[in-house]
């Protein structure tokens, strides 16, 4: 799985020690699953974290998704 190929993530070793982050925040990505796995919905995450959108909420969720579907070689 390349985070790279996903534009609503970003990474820089001086943000959140180098954390995939939401692109344009501080917000981990680990963060939305973290309180996603505690209960929590889409809904609460945005607002609990209000520099991430939903679109991005969605792309990493699409992505992350995508990551489990075999691959065809």
């Amino acid at each position: 799985m390349r985070w790279e190929d996903c534009s609503a993530v970003e990474q820089h070793q001086r943000v959140v020690s180098g954390s995939w982050v939401f692109s344009g925040t501080r917000v981990p990505v680990t963060a939305l699953f973290e309180n996603l796995e505690d209960g929590a919905t889409v809904d609460e995450f945005l607002e609990w974290f209000p520099g991430v959108s939903r679109k991005q909420v969605e792309q990493v969720l699409t992505f992350a998704a995508a990551s489990l579907l075999p691959s065809v070689a």
